[in-house]
């Protein structure tokens, strides 16, 4: 289980700094205005916050809506480097409440 939790928060360090990248790099308003007017981009930003939306579920599931809702909202307005650091820090307690021994 360590090296799964070290992975998940390898790669949510690796989507920030990629995240980071195209901050600094791209223009944000423009590509976005871009990606929305092609049919895939459209398609892929639905499955983008389908997955927020069912990662929220599972978040407010498993944590007091005092902490859950904070995680929710930056889930939403900064993406799933959020969602893995929540998921490398819960993932045992997730495990034993799964498996009945919480």
């Amino acid at each position: 289980m360590s090296f799964l939790r070290f992975s998940l928060v390898v790669l949510a360090i690796g989507l920030l700094m990629a995240c980071l990248y195209a901050y600094l790099t791209g223009d944000f308003l423009g590509e976005f205005q871009m990606v929305l007017e092609m049919p895939w981009g459209q398609v892929a930003l639905f499955d983008l916050y389908l997955g927020f939306f069912l990662f929220a579920i599972i978040i407010l599931a498993f944590e007091p809506i005092i902490i859950g809702l904070p995680v929710v909202i930056l889930l939403f307005v900064f993406g799933n480097w959020i969602a893995a650091f929540w998921l490398a820090l819960r993932l045992p307690k997730m495990i034993r409440k799964m498996r009945g021994v919480a």
